[in-house]
């Protein structure tokens, strides 16, 4: 029995064993805070010219709808997927991703933005669905994150899509752990925010007298 208990007493001691140790608080990250630019104050004329744009929710699949950091062992199984246990988003990256995208295109176009239909009538409406967004590890010590988005730009009235394209970016992590995924999927999402709006503004009619 001495024999038996030994062995599993000296493993109980090594820092993996699960139930010896406290559960540690779990680390809420966001996608931090945009630096403060803003455009030109449009002229009388132009502010007459302006048009509203209503910029939906963000849409996310159903195993994105959670603030669950996910990850994948490509090296070992490309197709199961896995969540940090101790770290975690704020919120639902589509919901992150929502509000940092309108806070930009306020802060950078000339455009209204409006959240909600309740609001006000939009001329134009902007869709984005998030298809991916989550750390791919190609090795144990090698890991890189992958944003996936899916953009349409329709015209209210007559429901006519105007323009739609799909916008993918890839960033080597600086760590293969979670902060090391935070850190990279914060410098991915304002680079597709740069690309999307550059989209967004070469996509939009331009406005007549």
């Amino acid at each position: 029995m001495t024999k038996i208990f030994l062995p599993l007493l000296i493993a109980c001691l090594l820092p993996g064993c699960a139930f010896l140790h406290k559960s540690q608080p779990a680390a809420i990250y966001d996608l931090g805070m945009q630096s403060a630019t803003h455009t030109q104050q449009p002229s009388q004329q132009a502010e007459l010219r302006r048009k509203s744009l209503l910029v939906a929710d963000t849409a996310a699949p159903a195993w994105l709808d959670s603030t669950a950091m996910h990850y994948r062992l490509l090296y070992h199984n490309p197709a199961q997927l896995y969540a940090y246990a101790n770290s975690r988003w704020i919120a639902t990256p589509a919901a992150l991703l929502t509000q940092q995208l309108r806070n930009r295109i306020v802060a950078t176009t000339p455009e209204r933005v409006i959240k909600d239909n309740s609001m006000a009538t939009a001329d134009h409406v902007l869709h984005t669905e998030l298809q991916e967004f989550s750390q791919l590890f190609d090795t144990a010590s090698d890991s890189r994150i992958v944003i996936g988005l899916r953009a349409s730009l329709i015209e209210r009235n007559t429901r006519k899509l105007l323009a739609q394209k799909d916008f993918s970016i890839t960033q080597k992590a600086p760590s293969a752990d979670a902060p090391g995924a935070v850190s990279a999927l914060r410098s991915a999402y304002i680079q597709l925010l740069d690309e999307l709006i550059d989209w967004l503004s070469a996509s939009l009619p331009p406005n007549q007298p």
